[in-house]
């Protein structure tokens, strides 16, 4: 369940008025690898394993479908907020090397050029002859648009989608977090043995954020659209990574800010 509801009172043209609401539902994930607990994101219930899948890949702890045995509920959580994956044997992990611990967000003060150094060690830049024409890009939100079935009900979540090299859509999750979105999408195209995505695009619909750009290396995705604005070390490790950022993505226009190249304008 994505969604609840609240009685509210709703003030509109000079007026209080009673009313039935719908609220996004935000519950805490426990992600454990070989029962060793990794991470506790907020989250939105629902499509937990891609959640998993998705968090995994960009910690660079799992590359393909086959480094996952199986992704469990633990059975002494009753709520459903604890997942377990049990990943393959011959599986080498080095749990000193995850990066959330580091580059938890946009405000941690250690992120710039050392960090996207580090990032580069374990996800070399994109190699991708990707191109797609503006038209298509800008046709890209709409799309995402229509398959938020909870943001229009609550208003409240973020959304991730993914389309192919000719702007046709084909997944997405929505989610309180916006990275645990895009972990859905990731995790759900892992899952899928879809990777990698060197002839896909992301679609965020709030901002493009350092760690948004780090998942999209990871799954080696070459552009990254956002509704909104990208922030500036989003854009440095874009530059670094060869990835095309597009940011203010709107009905007719939006802002190119690393390797338009990618983008046909005729």
């Amino acid at each position: 369940m994505s969604e609840t509801h609240r009685k509210i009172i709703r003030y509109e043209a000079g007026q209080p008025l009673a009313a039935d609401d719908h609220i996004a539902i935000e519950q805490p994930l426990e992600i454990r690898l070989r029962n060793r607990s990794l991470s506790v994101t907020m989250r939105t219930p629902g499509h937990d394993n891609g959640l998993a899948a998705g968090f995994l890949l960009g910690e660079g702890l799992v590359n393909s479908k086959d480094d996952i045995l199986s992704i469990d509920p633990c059975a002494f959580d009753r709520e459903g907020n604890v997942i377990n994956v049990k990943p393959s044997p011959s599986l080498k992990i080095d749990f000193e090397k995850l990066t959330r611990h580091v580059f938890a967000s946009s405000s941690c003060g250690v992120c710039g050029k050392a960090s996207i150094d580090a990032i580069h060690h374990l996800f070399p830049p994109i190699n991708s002859d990707l191109k797609i024409t503006a038209a298509a890009i800008l046709s890209l939100p709409e799309k995402l648009r229509a398959a938020q079935p909870t943001f229009d009900q609550t208003g409240g979540l973020h959304a991730a989608a993914l389309f192919d090299q000719s702007g046709n859509f084909l997944i997405s999750r929505e989610d309180i977090g916006r990275h645990n979105a895009v972990d859905k999408v990731l995790g759900w195209a892992l899952l899928q043995n879809h990777l990698p995505l060197s002839q896909h695009i992301l679609l965020v619909s709030g901002r493009a954020s350092f760690e948004i750009m780090q998942k999209a290396l990871a799954a080696r995705i070459a552009i990254v659209a956002a509704i909104s604005a990208p922030s500036s070390l989003a854009i440095d490790f874009a530059e670094e990574s060869d990835q095309t950022l597009v940011g203010f993505l709107r009905p007719g226009r939006m802002n190119i800010y690393s390797h338009g190249h990618r983008i046909r304008f005729d």
